[in-house]
Order: structure tokens, then C-alpha cells, then sequence
């Protein structure tokens, strides 16, 4: 069966270990991998059947933008395996944004990530809605959302841009609700709104993972691993423990992403 990680930072070689300690620490959370470095990526990912890999890392500072999204490229460039997510820093002009987004699209970009919570920014807030003019229908935007410990990401401020841009496709990372697991229901009947399994399967029960996933439609899911947070085969292990059709596994685990970025 075809698995796309669809979920995965990566870094520079030169900073990959502090970058991976830091990630830990804001989450307290032991890393399974040292250092979130390509390679290493792509040997624990090819081992446990991963063929392809939805990779991205984000700017905490306007002037890391464009270096992280050359970074990215380059390493598109190198493995066939690599989809490329650019990033993006509230602290850019709407110009600056829109520039952006154009190189990224110009050079193979498959999407947006962005990290609320680490970039001390509201998803709703008007300060931000550049990044939803700039994007349009053109490339999709991965949040990282839902921290108790936060305002920033928090799920009801996810639907409330949704249903202001309907016309840019949104993917809440983590079941949509990382830590804030009784405020989903704000998402129903919001069409634009996707969701990956990453950094969630270990923390919520097998049936309120297949709750989730029946409330809002296996299509909407996408298999994530948050590499270098946990072992891929070991999320991997969680996600077969699910009750699903084959189909639904076949769909979260490729389709479902191949679809949405038309690949």
C-alpha cells in the first residue's frame, strides 16, 4: 500500500540538532530522531514502506523566509521523494508575501506551512490575511493547530478564516485540534478544511480517533508522521490499529494528499 508522510520538518544539517531539541522542549516532549535531518528522514521513512514526504520548516523571523524556502527547494530539487511546503512570517509585506508565494510557485512549492504558536501570530487575526489573498486556491495552508498552553491556533480561529476565505483549502495539523479536543465541532460543514494525523495518535484513544474520522469524512484525513517527533513505524503501527475500510486506509495514507495537491 502507498504511504505519503504528509507531515515532516525538516532542517540544515548545521542546525538540525538544536532545531529538533528546541521542537522538544516547547512540547516537552522526548524526540524519537536527534536531528531532523533529510537523510535521516528518508532512511527511517523508506524502512518502514514511506515513499513520498510532505516537507517544510518555518520562519520564527521575516529574514529566515526566504533562506528556509531556498533550503527547501534545494532539497526538493535533490529527492524525487521531497513535496515541498514554502513558509511564510506575518512580519512581511503584503508585497513581500504575494513575491513569495510567486518564487515558491515558480520553483515546484506544493503548499504553505506555518506554526502559529511558534511564530506568535492568531490564525484570524487581520494582520495575517495577506497570507490568505496571497495563497487564493493556488496551494493549500498546513496550520499547526490546537495548544491548550495557547490562543494563536486554536481550532475555533481556524473556522473562522475558513469560512472567510472559502476559497483557500486549509489543513489543520494534529486531528485538527492538538491538546483542544472538545472544541472540534467547529469545523462541521466547512468543506475547505482537511486534516493530518500527526502528533495526535499518541496522545487520544483508538475510538476517538475513529470518531473523528467518521464525523468529518476519511477523505479529509492525511497520514502524517511530524518527523523527527515520533518513529515512522511506529506511527504507522497506531494508524493500522484504527478500525477503517481498506479504502478509507488506502485514501488517508496517499489519495487523500495526492488529490489535494494534484500529484
Amino acid at each position: 500500500m502507498e504511504i505519503i508522510d504528509a507531515h515532516a520538518h525538516i532542517y540544515p544539517p548545521k542546525i538540525a540538532e538544536k532545531a529538533t531539541e528546541a521542537i522538544g522542549e516547547f512540547y516537552d516532549i522526548k524526540m524519537a530522531m536527534p536531528a531532523g535531518i533529510p537523510e535521516r528522514l528518508l532512511e527511517i521513512g523508506k524502512k518502514a514502506g514511506i515513499s513520498r514526504f510532505v516537507v517544510h520548516s518555518c520562519a520564527t523571523k521575516a529574514a529566515q523566509v526566504r533562506p528556509i524556502n531556498e533550503f527547501i527547494k534545494r532539497e526538493i530539487d535533490e529527492h524525487k521523494e521531497f513535496l515541498g511546503y514554502m513558509t511564510l512570517h506575518q512580519d512581511l509585506t503584503e508585497e513581500q508575501v504575494y513575491d513569495e508565494v510567486k518564487w515558491c510557485l515558480d520553483n515546484g512549492f506544493k503548499g504553505v506551512k506555518l506554526h502559529p504558536d511558534f511564530q506568535k501570530f492568531d490564525i484570524d487575526d487581520e494582520s495575517v490575511e495577506k497570507f490568505y489573498r496571497a495563497v487564493g486556491d493556488k496551494l493549500p495552508i498546513l496550520f499547526h493547530t490546537g495548544d491548550n498552553r495557547y490562543e494563536y491556533s486554536k481550532p475555533y480561529k481556524l473556522a473562522k478564516v475558513a469560512k472567510k476565505f472559502k476559497n483557500v483549502n486549509f489543513i489543520g495539523a494534529h486531528f485538527g485540534g492538538y491538546r483542544c479536543w472538545d472544541s472540534l465541532d467547529v469545523y462541521e460543514g466547512l468543506d475547505n478544511v482537511y486534516f493530518d494525523t500527526s502528533s495526535s495518535l499518541p496522545f487520544i484513544e483508538k475510538e476517538f480517533a475513529e470518531k473523528l474520522i467518521k464525523k468529518f469524512g476519511a477523505e479529509k484525513f492525511f497520514f502524517g508522521t511530524d518527523f523527527p517527533m515520533w518513529d515512522a513505524s511506529e506511527e504507522i503501527e497506531r494508524f493500522n490499529r484504527l478500525s477503517l475500510t481498506e479504502e478509507d486506509r488506502e485514501n488517508i495514507f496517499a489519495k487523500n494528499i495526492k488529490n489535494l495537491l494534484k500529484i
